[in-house]
């Protein structure tokens, strides 16, 4: 079995459905979180199946140095490895490519390794033959990313190299029962996005990330380069729009007709004391949490707000306590993942509009 998406339903723009994976369904949108190294940083698997995650991420780059994609692939590849049994993405190196002060050549892309400075080169062929080592349910190209804003001629540039390394990709593969996705660029032109995202859907890939963004420009750039991309990519193909975790980032794609998403942020902004909620998001460093008994969010299932105070947080956080982070994590996940589920309810009901204006509203408001 490979990898296939089926439609589900509809609200205007907005739509639901179910990813089938060989090692289970999503139901979409679905947000998954960033295991960089085989692990969710601070959370281990039976955290991640709580807080209501379908599928994870990891990073080819990183597990490709260490410990390697043939340990990996001895030890049972990245399910068995890291002991997850829902579906895993991994993506291509490409993002390192762009901030490890990469050489990118028609071959591929050559950067220091973060672990000893040794150089790392990656071709196209190269990227399909780790991910399928590493056994992930969907792999992704390696593409080219460049920072925003950029200059026309330079966004063209790695768009078209995208594609030709996009066409390597197809002919490296070698496992039917995994996915290959395609990556669609253009940096923030819309031409360029509609360019980009026909020629990579004309390729015959059965998934597609929109990648490139959160790199710099704004989110109306964004939503234009979403809503330029989207209409040229098949309606049976699930799309991904790679890297964006914010909730209001999130039901702009959605709204537009994204289905998938990544994203560090909401662990990366628990390691730093700040936790997400309905009513907005706010620091647990802040004073006036000293003494205050509720929890972060009244409405929220998990571990950290079912038992413990923000007066208790705020003591973890500010003395560096590794529980604090943690508690935050499970938390700032719950949050994205009960947003998606209440998503996809409000798409199977058909008030997603309603839904999603006061959803912004109240967190609006509260700030």
């Amino acid at each position: 079995m490979s990898v296939t998406w089926r439609h589900g339903q509809s609200d205007g723009t907005a739509r639901s459905g179910y990813l089938e994976t060989p090692h289970g369904e999503v139901a979409t949108p679905a947000f998954m979180p960033v295991g960089t190294r085989g692990t969710v940083k601070t959370l281990d698997s039976e955290d991640l199946e709580r807080a209501g995650a379908q599928m994870v991420l990891a990073n080819t780059y990183h597990l490709m140095l260490r410990p390697g994609a043939d340990v990996v692939a001895k030890l049972g590849e990245l399910h068995t490895f890291m002991s997850w049994n829902g579906p895993i993405l991994t993506d291509s190196g490409g993002y390192q490519g762009f901030s490890l002060d990469p050489d990118i050549s028609e071959e591929g892309v050559s950067f220091k390794s973060v672990y000893d400075g040794s150089r790392v080169e990656l071709t196209p062929e190269g990227a399909v033959e780790v991910q399928e080592a590493l056994g992930a349910d969907v792999a992704m190209v390696l593409d080219v990313l460049i920072g925003l804003p950029a200059s026309r001629e330079d966004t063209i540039a790695a768009m078209e190299q995208t594609l030709r390394w996009a066409e390597r990709s197809l002919r490296a593969r070698g496992r039917s029962d995994r996915a290959l996705w395609g990556i669609v660029q253009g940096g923030s032109d819309p031409d360029l996005r509609a360019r980009s995202a026909a020629a990579t859907a004309k390729l015959g890939f059965t998934g597609f990330g929109i990648g490139g963004l959160s790199v710099g420009e704004t989110a109306e750039a964004r939503n234009r380069a979403v809503e330029a991309a989207v209409p040229e990519l098949p309606e049976t193909a699930p799309r991904y729009v790679m890297g964006l975790g914010d909730t209001e980032g999130l039901l702009d794609c959605i709204a537009r007709g994204v289905d998938l998403f990544d994203c560090v942020l909401p662990t990366r902004l628990a390691r730093h004391g700040k936790a997400l909620s309905r009513d907005g998001d706010f620091s647990m460093k802040r004073a006036e949490w000293i003494r205050s008994e509720g929890p972060i969010d009244a409405e929220c299932r998990c571990v950290a707000c079912r038992r413990y105070s923000r007066g208790y947080l705020r003591h973890l956080v500010a003395t560096g306590e590794f529980l604090g982070p943690r508690l935050l994590s499970i938390h700032n996940l719950t949050y994205t993942l009960e947003l998606m589920a209440d998503t996809r309810n409000a798409i199977a009901a058909g008030t997603f509009d309603q839904f999603r204006t006061d959803t912004l509203a109240r967190r609006t408001t509260a700030n």
